[in-house]
């Protein structure tokens, strides 16, 4: 067949350009974009915050008015015959419009009717699409009522009860569980498979990405690759390796690896350091100074992230940017910490290490128990996890253990103080980054981090001092008057923690801190707070990332309300090891824990 007489892609683009005007700046969302998406096949569109990926697939959806370029769907040109192109388009956005006051089976006839889907072909479409979801013993639960990953499954199955030739997923997995992640890409597979289905889909979980058949690599509105998955993590063969030492913690260990020449990355997973090296570079026992025992090196296959990392890194160098992580970014936080947490440790929770203390902690809302009897402690200084599948009690207990919903039963102490009778003081001694952005859209974030400043009532020589130092050590200086509804994902992470740390809190709660942002603004964070830990903050954190929950220093796995297991990340996978499986990851621990577990019913 010759090129001409070739079917047309699902998707096509031609240096596609698009620009954005926002508070008298123009941004540059794509510039000069060409690539394609193939019938039958997954293409992932992977990229670091800004990238361009949300813009791309906007467009795509014909939600964008396409302002340069050529864009087409099967051959349609989306900018001549949007309905036409649209006529073959599913498109869930990252935040897709359920009604959450109608059933299960309302959202879908309504969606039903809003595509024309005539009336005799709804039933048997919406038996495949309940089957597919595994919604059908749902048909009557409110919407509102669903955990997270149960909403994303209705979403996708709205957006599906028109069959599409072409359907775009901009990041459906993002805040969803593990669990919900896998039966979500199996809808998908099944999808490719059995009905040829093209689809377009970006994330921020690179794990995905290499479930592609192509990816398109988004930087800063340019393409700087477009390949397969397989081929692009081969690139990074024979530059990771696994890395420990007996004389030393993994975050020092991992400290002290990041500043070495030639070391691209250097990540916690499980009792190691995974470090991933220049290309040419070999890891070596003489890259560091001298420790106390020997250093263990070993060398590991490369993961997709290997070759995204690198690849990021060395554009943003070539290009002189600014790094991602500082050269030291612990000094800084340190340094602002440590006269705080010396004084701190001969005051908090006198008697014990233990300055977060659960027995039997219970939570009723009216019939529905949703945390039942959970207990556990956190030590200071200590990073300790909290995992669960979406509705499992996670939020719940973090709101009770910052003191904002009172305990139905149970004992609770946080800094030494029973949360019973002195809830308020407690508040004083914590930092708190709820899992969605929510500090003030409509304020900048020079006056966010001033009324955080009043609320927790520094005194004005404080006051200054710590609201320059966080425009320095977050880097907000150069977009302190920018509104902060408007900052990009990582900004808005990072103005987000800056607020939680501005009185110097003994404790810190984050939950799902990093849900959405791409992996280089993940490390930066993470090397943040792993230095807090290192000066004396105990961290209480939730995260739906199982790379994440490696970093912490204990886990509690939830489900239903109730502690499935305790542990560190090596002896939680211990419990699921196997001559089947000798070498689980994280996933495959908490999937394997929840598989496990009783299942709710669909009452």
């Amino acid at each position: 067949m010759s090129p001409e007489s070739e079917p047309p892609p699902a998707l096509r683009l031609e240096k596609v350009a698009h620009v954005f005007e926002a508070g008298g700046r123009t941004l540059t969302a794509l510039e000069g974009v060409t690539a394609r998406g193939e019938r039958g096949a997954v293409t992932g569109v992977i990229g670091p915050d800004g990238a361009g990926k949300t813009t791309l697939m906007r467009l795509a959806a014909g939600l964008l008015r396409l302002q340069s370029g050529r864009l087409e769907v099967f051959g349609v040109d989306v900018a001549r015959d949007p309905d036409g192109a649209r006529a073959h388009l599913g498109y869930m956005p990252q935040r897709f419009g359920l009604y959450e006051d109608l059933t299960v089976r309302e959202n879908l006839d309504l969606y039903a009717r809003l595509q024309n889907v005539a009336p005799a072909e709804r039933e048997a479409r919406d038996r495949e699409l309940l089957h597919m979801t595994g919604l059908a013993p749902f048909l009557d639960r409110l919407a509102g009522r669903l955990s997270g990953g149960m909403k994303q499954k209705l979403g996708l199955a709205c957006t599906l009860v028109r069959v599409p030739r072409i359907l775009l997923l901009d990041e459906p997995t993002v805040g969803v569980d593990p669990m919900s992640r896998r039966e979500l890409w199996e809808i998908v597979d099944h999808l490719v498979r059995a009905e040829q289905l093209a689809v377009i889909l970006s994330t921020a979980y690179l794990d995905e990405a290499e479930r592609c058949q192509h990816v398109l690599l988004l930087h800063q509105g340019h393409l700087v690759g477009a390949t397969d998955p397989a081929r692009f993590t081969a690139a990074a063969n024979g530059r990771s390796f696994h890395v420990s030492t007996p004389g030393l913690g993994k975050r020092q260990l991992q400290e002290r690896i990041a500043g070495v020449p030639g070391v691209v990355d250097a990540t916690i997973q499980g009792a190691f350091v995974r470090v991933v090296t220049e290309p040419g570079v070999q890891f070596s026992s003489t890259a560091l100074p001298p420790l106390s025992g020997p250093l263990h090196i070993v060398p590991v296959p490369p993961r997709f992230e290997d070759s995204f990392v690198t690849v990021l890194k060395s554009i943003r160098a070539s290009a002189g940017s600014q790094p991602v992580e500082h050269a030291h970014p612990d000094v800084p936080v340190r340094a602002a910490q440590t006269t705080v947490h010396t004084a701190a440790r001969t005051t908090v929770s006198p008697g014990g290490d233990a300055v977060i203390l659960a027995e039997q902690l219970t939570r009723r809302f009216g019939a529905f128990v949703a945390v039942d009897a959970v207990s556990f402690t956190v030590r200071r200084g200590e990073i300790f996890g909290l995992l669960g599948a979406n509705g499992a009690g996670k939020s719940t207990t973090f709101r009770m253990l910052c003191g904002l919903l009172p305990a139905s039963a149970g004992k609770l102490r946080v800094a030494g103080y029973d949360l019973r009778r002195a809830a308020a003081s407690a508040r004083g001694r914590i930092g708190y980054m709820a899992q969605k952005f929510s500090l003030y859209g409509d304020l900048s974030v020079v006056e966010n981090l001033r009324f955080f400043a009043s609320a927790y009532r520094l005194a004005e020589p404080r006051r200054r001092a710590r609201i320059a130092w966080a425009l320095e050590e977050f880097n907000l200086a150069t977009r302190s008057q920018d509104v902060s509804r408007e900052l990009p994902l990582g900004f808005k992470q990072r103005l987000g923690l800056a607020c939680a740390l501005m009185h110097e809190p003994d404790i810190l709660f984050l939950d799902e801190p990093t849900s959405g942002v791409d992996p280089l603004a993940r490390r930066e964070f993470w090397r943040r707070i792993n230095s807090l830990a290192e000066s004396g903050v105990t961290v209480l954190v939730t995260t739906h990332f199982m790379e994440e929950a490696e970093y912490c220093d204990r886990l509690a796995i939830l489900a239903q309300g109730r502690v499935l297991a305790t542990g560190d990340a090596e002896h939680i996978k211990d419990r699921v090891r196997s001559a089947a499986l000798p070498q689980p990851t994280m996933e495959d621990a908490f999937i394997a824990l929840l598989q496990a577990a009783p299942q709710p019913s669909a009452a």
